[in-house]
Order: structure tokens, then sequence, then C-alpha cells
């Protein structure tokens, strides 16, 4: 899968547009990131859907936390019909200092979110389902057939970043999205796999049945230096809600990074922003030039079997769908 990902801060229009471009330029995926304070993810890629032909669309990631997994599973479902079967359901526990915004915890959020693609792939199925987890839903289904327009079922990946959500992923989900941008991540995520898929049941597959995805953050632009500006702004999130070992593993102040969690919880973004460090951008973003961007890439690469370029995507997002698709292509290719 080549795939890119759209964060919809902008008018729904110019995003449609933008998967327009990214199927020209001969994306496979598109997968709209899901934060409340932005527009709807599943709005956009209906419209994003209607626009294309053979685009994969879905949420990327969707939280189990802020929609009730049963009705997080209808959305999907719905959006796997009005596409004619190319959903796609990315899966995750949601950004830790958004969530609180909204007063939700992510309590076992693990459990929550293995359970919400057990209990989703059951509702697809056209079983009525009784659960008691994280979650409660009492003979809970849908009245309407799922997937009649594919020949498959809808796939699922889990977004990850920590050891235990990339191993689960491995053993249960078609696919995982590692949200990381540094080769050393994906090296230590690839351990983390290959654990997973030791304990994978026969009936899912093996390997080749399995797609290990970079889920990384790209800023690409002729200008260098704009298209590390244009990455604070997701680095932001991503240092915020790293694991400890991740902000070790590239020597980042733990302590900096909770300054930004905390400006983004109280929604001073600007600030939030302005903290992120040089560092950060190196550690958390493939941001530069189309060179270095897929000298970037093809280190990624090494692990992954997948590529999903996130947002920025640049500081022009339409002109660096084609920037971005030349360097994913330079990189492949080396």
């Amino acid at each position: 899968m080549r795939g890119i990902e759209l964060t919809p801060e902008h008018p729904v229009s110019d995003l449609v547009d933008i998967g327009r471009a990214a199927e020209r330029e001969g994306f496979d995926a598109l997968f709209a990131s899901c934060h409340y304070n932005n527009r709807d993810p599943f709005v956009v890629l209906d419209r994003v859907a209607a626009a294309t032909d053979d685009l994969l669309v879905g949420p990327g990631v969707a939280n189990p936390y802020e929609s009730h997994p049963v009705s997080l599973a209808s959305r999907v479902a719905t959006l796997d019909e009005t596409s004619d079967g190319r959903a796609v359901c990315g899966l995750g526990a949601g950004d830790r200092s958004t969530l609180r915004n909204l007063g939700f915890e992510r309590d076992k959020p693990l459990r929550r979110v293995l359970e919400t693609m057990k209990v989703s792939q059951k509702l697809w199925a056209g079983e009525r389902v009784d659960h008691d987890g994280t979650f409660r839903a009492t003979d809970a289904g849908l009245n309407y057939e799922v997937g009649s327009a594919r020949e498959d079922d809808i796939p699922v990946y889990v977004g990850a970043q920590g050891p235990h959500m990339i191993r689960m992923s491995a053993k249960h989900a078609d696919g995982v999205l590692v949200n990381a941008s540094h080769p050393d991540d994906f090296a230590w995520a690839d351990e983390q796999v290959e654990k997973g898929l030791a304990e994978r049941s026969a009936s899912r597959g093996g390997r080749d049945d399995f797609d290990f995805a970079a889920y990384a953050s790209v800023s690409v632009a002729e200008d260098a230096e704009a298209a590390r500006e244009a990455a604070r702004p997701p680095v932001a999130f991503i240092a915020a809600g790293a694991a400890p070992p991740v902000l070790d593993r590239h020597d980042v102040d733990r302590d900096r990074a909770a300054e930004i969690g905390e400006a983004i919880e109280s929604g001073d973004f600007e600030t939030a922003f302005e903290a992120v460090t040089p560092k950060m951008i190196d550690a958390f973003c493939i941001a530069g030039t189309p060179e270095a961007a897929a000298e970037k890439i093809s280190g990624v690469l090494e692990y992954a079997d997948s590529f999903v370029a996130g947002s920025p995507l640049g500081p022009d997002p339409e002109d660096a769908v084609s920037l971005v698709a030349g360097a994913v292509d330079r990189a492949t290719r080396e």
C-alpha cells in the first residue's frame, strides 16, 4: 500500500481536490485523521470517495472512546457502502491530550481497541453482539447488509506506537500503522511485529497477509526550511503523545514534551508549536526537500512493507502531493 493522510483542518472542497490529486499521483489509499477540533473525517472521506474511482478511504485513525464502538463500526460500514467497497478501518486509542478535552480517560487502550475490532468484525458479518468488557453492548446489530460491494472483509489497520499495541496488531489485525518517521523506530517496531506474528492464528494468515505500514509524518518542499516549519504542528502532537522510551531513543527532553502536551490540552497551540525543537522534527517527521525525503523514506522501507505519508505533507498541501509521490517513487527505486 502506498497511502496518504489528510488532516481535515482545511475546507472540505480543498481536501477533495487533494484526494483527486492523490489518486492521479498513484496513491492507493487515503486516510483522514480524527480529531474533534477538525472537520468530520467521515464526511471528508465520503466526499473524497465520490470524487475518485479506486482510492481506498478510511479513518486514520478513529478512536473508540468519543464514539461508541458499535456506532463506530456502523459508520465504517456506511462508508464502505457509499464508496462501493473501498473502506479501510484505521483504529487506534486516540490522542490523550485531545480526549481529555472531551472528558475521556484512555482506560485500558489496548483492550478497548482489540475489543472494538473484534466486535466490529462480528457486526460486519451480520451477527448480533452481546459484549461486556471495556464497553457494553446488548443484542447489538446492524439492520443492513455490510460488504455487499466487496469480495473480502473490511480490512482493519491498528494505529500503534508502543510495543504492546504493535504486537497485538500483528496478532489480530490486517495491518498496523506505526506512527513514526525514523528508521531507528521502525527497526525496533519490526521486532515487535515479529513477536506478534509468532502468536498469530493460522486462520488469520501468515506474514504475507499482514501489512506493516509506516504511518509517517512527512513535510516536503523545494525549500527545506519551509518544509521543516510546516512540520511543527504534527510534531507537537507526536512528541506530546510519545512514550518515554521513544523520547529517550531520540534524546528528546521529556519535560519539554510534557510542556507541549499541556499547551495542547489547554488549547494554546501557538505555544505548543513554538516549543517544538529541531531534534523533535528530526525524530518525528520526514521533513525537507524531495531528495532528502526520498533518502529517509528509503531507510524506513528497509523495515516497513508499506508507506503512508502523513500530514502536513508540506507548506502547500496540494503541491506537496506530487512532491511526496515523487519522493516515494524515488525511495522505492533505490
